[in-house]
């Protein structure tokens, strides 16, 4: 490389790390004076941001023993640590967020969890019919969901479907799906079906749906299409070819998703009871209502041994499909 190459290479960095260094100062000085206003702490967090670019754009000239001279960068570590205390302190200014009453009223918590590590035994009766609503939510909500998703998966999938329209149709779709949380979802389904169980199992189907129809196309889209293209070739038509060159394949990955999807959902169902659709989080919510932190105690511990068997179970046997 010639020495006009460097000189240009050189020049083309150093006007990078000024114009990077230039734009974290600025928005660091932004945060900190939008949150903040003109106070002390802000005119502060603003020289020292500024000091932190003036320190990045330092350079050192190191002599090497061959009598050759090499400029060394400057660190932009300092600037990137103060732009994050920048945006850190304009968060917490903007969400309200005050230190101190975490230091006068945190021991409450403490009081609080202490009881609900005492379960109330006694209230176990009362858990039992929930619980088993929550797991029958659970897996019936995870088997329809995965089952819708395989299918859709496929018609996502670029090497599969050649249509791009429908493609992306079809992940535009998902798309929605999964930017609508679990509780939304469950909302909804509460106000046209009802309250109960029925309306969780629908929260739980639309979002196992969106979940593992993604993480599948996704996977479809990595396998090897050899032998898919060689039975293509030899008059077999593209479902033919799928479930046999590419199901084989995607078999494991596609029930180790469908397991994992279910232990996700066992801790979702827990809470769909706060919005009308039925098991444990309706009795959380009472438990919580009636400041019976004993009673709660005995519901998350009667969750957690449940969801404790499901991810058990789940690890043995995606360790089987592996």
């Amino acid at each position: 490389m010639s020495k006009t190459k460097q000189k240009d290479a050189s020049g083309k960095s150093l006007t990078g790390r000024v114009i990077g260094a230039v734009v974290m100062a600025a928005a660091g000085v932004f945060c900190a004076l939008a949150a903040l206003g003109v106070t002390p702490g802000a005119i502060v967090l603003s020289a020292l941001t500024v000091c932190a670019a003036l320190h990045a754009l330092h350079t050192r000239t190191m002599k090497l023993k061959n009598g050759k001279s090499v400029v060394q960068p400057g660190s932009n570590g300092l600037l990137i640590g103060m732009l994050l205390v920048d945006i850190v302190a304009a968060s917490a200014v903007l969400t309200g967020f005050d230190f101190g009453i975490i230091m006068k009223r945190g021991n409450q918590f403490f009081v609080i969890l202490q009881q609900i590590f005492q379960p109330d035994f006694n209230y176990f009766p009362k858990v039992v019919d929930p619980l088993l609503d929550t797991i029958k939510m659970s897996i019936l909500g995870s088997v329809i969901g995965a089952t819708l998703a395989l299918p859709v998966s496929v018609i996502a999938s670029t090497n599969i479907n050649r249509s791009g329209v429908a493609v992306w149709a079809q992940r535009i779709l998902l798309m929605i799906i999964r930017t609508l949380p679990t509780l939304v979802i469950a909302k909804f389904a509460a106000l046209i079906f009802g309250l109960g169980t029925f309306a969780g199992t629908v929260a739980i189907v639309i979002f196992t749906f969106g979940v593992v129809s993604k993480m599948m196309y996704e996977s479809i889209e990595t396998i090897d299409m050899g032998a898919f293209e060689a039975m293509e070739s030899f008059g077999a038509n593209k479902f033919q070819s799928f479930w046999s060159a590419c199901m084989p394949q995607i078999l494991p990955t596609y029930l180790s998703y469908c397991l994992y999807a279910l232990e996700m959902n066992i801790r979702a169902a827990a809470i769909l009871g706060y919005v009308g659709a039925g098991g444990l989080g309706l009795l959380m919510d009472e438990r919580i209502g009636w400041r019976d932190y004993r009673g709660l105690g005995m519901v998350l511990l009667a969750l957690f041994v449940v969801v404790l068997i499901i991810e058990q179970t789940s690890q043995y046997l995606r360790k089987k499909l592996s």
